[in-house]
């Protein structure tokens, strides 16, 4: 620990130690933290600052710390405190004290930024992957189920027919603005820190464009305070994951319900359900309800770092260490999420017979029957209050529509004929041929933009 002590006489306290660590969760930044010290390694050479055979020598040392790593004979050490430390103490056993000199030029506050954001490319462009994966899931199953009519809900109660692909469609809309948020925070992650020191930049004669280059970042950080600070980026990420939890949650919910008796509209692969210790009937949708717990935590983590950042002054300060376990926990549950949902959306099976039974139930076609009011002269307010008085009617007589007389349906308005009858589940859906309506044309035309903007994602 003596290089790292310097100025201390007295080695901290082990539960000091023990404390302060962060080995045991930012270990996993090991191949960003190499890739950005050969990256500097290089640089530093090129430049002059160390010879080319010194770079040579470090370079190689990392590659085989890369190697112990991923073969696990690296022995991660709590005093080492990070990472960073970890790399680097490791390389002075393998190299000597020419690895002493990797450190020139930067400072673990802007090494840890660039591993950060290292990571987080990563992340974003895995998150990308498993979200069209995702959509493309829902595509086929819409597809696959074109022609299948359900009930439209608001607050849950039946509100108008609208074909299934529609539906599906709807939660397709989401996750495209969910792609377009991750995108557009890639933008603002894409952005080279190192070179920024410690606070103040650094008094060497670097070439930063060379790292930028080298690491595949399109844009140098220009303020070094900032750069060592910011974590603007992680609060984004973990702020569109949670909006994209938010959306697989809605869908987790409808997914319970729908597979619920009481609904009964969808069959969930065994797969993906489980059963009870003393139950022998369930077939539980444990999955969907994970996802529904999961979003909770991924709300967590955003308001936890929020919290943490709000009061700190410029530049680095110890609390942002809190940074990394709630942006590594918010990875991996969203994209484990992504991945587990595709899979159970692309091996449920859907009751068409019973969500055609289901529409046909109740007073679905209600604002169909005031439309219908509406085009032969009546204002829609008058046509809406005609049809809320024949639903009370119909009800205190256990009827429906189709059941009433035509001379009940003239005792609420002479307005109504013998086409009133042609009113169906069909026409009311074929009736809402709009751009983002349910007709069976706009979902076509809906579904075929769908599959190619997937396409174009891929090609």
């Amino acid at each position: 620990m003596s290089h790292i002590r310097g100025r201390f006489h007295k080695a901290a306290d082990k539960l000091v130690t023990d404390y302060t660590a962060s080995i045991p969760f930012d270990w996993r930044l090991y191949r960003h933290d190499i890739a950005g010290s050969i990256a500097h390694a290089k640089m530093l050479a090129k430049q002059g600052i160390i010879s080319e055979k010194e770079a040579e020598i470090i370079i190689s040392g990392l590659a085989s710390i890369r190697e112990e790593i991923e073969q696990g004979k690296f022995q991660f050490k709590p005093e080492l405190e990070d990472i960073h430390m970890s790399i680097e103490a490791r390389l002075l056993e393998k190299v000597g004290e020419v690895g002493g000199k990797l450190h020139t030029a930067r400072s673990r506050n802007d090494q840890v930024a660039l591993d950060l954001r290292l990571l987080a490319k990563e992340a974003i462009s895995g998150t990308l992957v498993k979200l069209r994966e995702f959509q493309q899931a829902l595509i086929s199953l819409a597809e696959a189920n074109k022609g299948v009519v359900i009930p439209g809900y608001t607050h849950l109660q039946p509100a108008q027919p609208v074909l299934l692909a529609h539906h599906l469609l709807a939660y397709f809309e989401m996750l495209q603005r969910d792609i377009d948020r991750f995108n557009d925070c890639l933008k603002r992650v894409d952005v080279m820190p190192l070179g920024s020191g410690a606070i103040a930049g650094v008094a060497y004669n670097i070439d930063r464009d060379f790292l930028a280059r080298e690491l595949g970042f399109s844009q140098i950080s220009q303020n070094s305070i900032d750069a060592v600070s910011d974590r603007d980026f992680v609060v984004e990420y973990e702020a569109a994951a949670s909006l994209c939890m938010m959306h697989l949650s809605r869908l987790a919910e409808e997914i319970i319900l729908w597979s619920s008796a009481e609904f009964n509209f969808i069959e969930l692969d065994e797969a993906y359900t489980t059963g009870s210790s003393i139950m022998p009937q369930k077939k539980n949708p444990d999955v969907a309800e994970l996802v529904r717990g999961k979003t909770g935590r991924v709300y967590g983590k955003l308001m936890a770092l929020l919290v943490t950042m709000k009061a700190l002054p410029l530049s680095y300060n110890r609390d942002m260490q809190e940074d990394k376990e709630g942006f590594f926990d918010t990875v991996d549950t969203l994209l484990s999420t992504l991945e587990v949902f595709t899979g159970m959306v692309k091996t449920l099976r859907v009751k068409a017979e019973n969500t055609e039974q289901a529409v046909k139930q109740g007073y679905i076609l209600a604002t169909d029957l005031a439309d219908y009011l509406v085009k032969k002269g009546e204002a829609f307010r008058t046509a809406h209050n005609i049809v809320a008085r024949l639903i009370s009617y119909a009800m205190e007589r256990g009827k429906s529509f189709s059941q009433l007389s035509l001379s009940e349906y003239k005792e609420f308005s002479p307005l109504f004929g013998e086409d009133v009858y042609s009113i169906t589940i069909e026409s009311s859906i074929a009736a809402r041929d709009v751009i983002g309506g349910t007709a069976p044309k706009q979902v076509d035309r809906a579904l075929a933009a769908a599959k190619k903007l997937l396409g174009e994602c891929k090609g």
